[in-house]
């Protein structure tokens, strides 16, 4: 029996009282804000969704909201595509994807997208990130993978991969623990990813993967830096403390915080 689960305290020991402000983002701003080291630490959190809609995007939008508090940068939160353009996203350091699923941005706002991270930008997908987009290549090698299926929720035991002892967004956690989730199963899985959790699938069912099968990882790609966790199918995984840990850095290392 492990005596350390991922996700064994409550939210309170990862987090401080209080909420953060999350502007709720309908259209682009009137006037732009300078790209590069000017932009102000501020993220944006995006949960469209056009397929499976996940019952915990609220509870990651929240965690994320409390994070960007605790941590000193401003949340900005919003379901509609239209804030995907190029003056708009230059107001960013990191666009998080929380659990998103299908073709959710027209090709304007991929392209905008692309030249966002192409200048510099982060990108933190959460959970069914990799199910959106399927047939946006350039999006599948950016989230690293593309979700194919997966089992029930089940608890299952997860490795650090070698890289990911040293990785700031999984280096605090032990090298072997269990925890409850959805995992995935994922296809075209990016070379380029530097791989640091690993699913032991001798320990759960419907993974069908192999004994390589990641399910969190981050890369540099395309002028920018991208960042993908498969955990979040849960309410309670954003009342996780290593989990919230994990998700925070994974921001922080995208969006250069």
């Amino acid at each position: 029996m492990l005596k350390r689960s991922f996700f064994a305290l409550g939210l309170a020991a990862a987090i401080g009282a209080g909420l953060n402000a999350c502007v709720q983002l309908n259209s682009a701003p009137a006037a732009p804000v300078l790209p590069g080291k000017e932009v102000a630490k501020r993220i944006l959190v995006f949960s469209k969704t056009a397929g499976f809609r996940h019952g915990s995007i609220p509870k990651g939008v929240e965690a994320i909201k409390k994070l960007g508090l605790e941590q000193g940068y401003e949340v900005e939160c919003s379901e509609d595509a239209a804030v995907f353009t190029p003056e708009n996203l230059s107001r960013f350091r990191c666009v998080v994807f929380m659990s998103t699923t299908g073709d959710i941005l027209n090709r304007d706002q991929e392209k905008a997208f692309e030249a966002y991270i192409q200048s510099g930008g982060g990108f933190a997908g959460v959970h069914a990130a990799s199910d959106t987009e399927h047939a946006w290549p350039w999006y599948t090698r950016l989230v690293g993978g593309e979700f194919v299926g997966h089992g029930a929720v089940q608890k299952a035991a997860i490795d650090l991969c070698p890289e990911g002892c040293e990785h700031p967004t999984t280096k605090f956690l032990p090298k072997r623990f269990e925890r409850t989730d959805e995992w995935y199963n994922f296809k075209k899985i990016n070379p380029n990813t530097v791989k640091l959790l690993n699913l032991d699938e001798s320990t759960c069912k419907g993974a069908n993967m192999g004994k390589d099968h990641p399910v969190a990882w981050a890369q540099e790609f395309d002028g920018g830096r991208a960042w993908y966790t498969a955990g979040g199918h849960t309410d309670e995984s954003f009342s996780e403390p290593d989990f919230l840990k994990h998700i925070a850095e994974g921001i922080r290392w995208a969006g250069h915080l």
